[in-house]
């Protein structure tokens, strides 16, 4: 995702680290954006179906987002300081498929990645293209927790 679209190799494998959910940062963002019982406390979530505080499917979001963000800008700098051309990126035309599998317990480590699954070249931005990728959460058990699809736009080499 450094290079430009036409670089992009489909079934590349980008792995974004991982992220730790502890009670204090899921009660922390439920309170601000998604205030429901099983996600402000322990109390409240035992009378809920999980029994147990588990993060919002939006907070596992986020954190997705995060670690997308912080990897594509390591790979960005590193290409920079190598002298390497950075291709512009996004916004995204959208998502699609996004599923929460699994519940985000406290505790938990969600280790995320992002496949490139296909591109499209853009009709209505020549300049651009469009990178397809299937994104992935797992716990520290192996299991899958969050997963989507998504598409973002990718600048086109330029003309030489």
């Amino acid at each position: 995702m450094i290079g430009y679209f036409e670089d992009t190799e489909i079934g590349f494998e980008l792995p974004l680290g991982s992220h730790l959910f502890t009670a204090e940062e899921i009660i922390a963002f439920a309170e601000e954006f998604d205030p429901q019982p099983f996600h402000l406390s322990e109390e409240g979530a035992q009378a809920m179906h999980f029994g147990r505080l588990c993060a919002s499917g939006w907070h596992t979001a986020s954190a997705y987002m995060g670690a997308l963000m912080r990897t594509v800008h390591a790979h960005e700098a590193k290409a920079e300081s190598e002298g390497l051309p950075v291709a512009k990126r996004g916004p995204s035309p959208g998502f699609e498929d996004l599923r929460w599998i699994r519940p985000v317990f406290a505790g938990d480590t969600i280790s995320y990645k992002s496949i490139i699954t296909g591109k499209t070249e853009s009709r209505s931005r020549p300049q651009w293209g469009i990178v397809h990728a299937e994104n992935h959460g797992t716990n520290q058990n192996g299991e899958a927790v969050f997963f989507f699809k998504s598409s973002v736009f990718l600048e086109r080499r330029p003309a030489e």
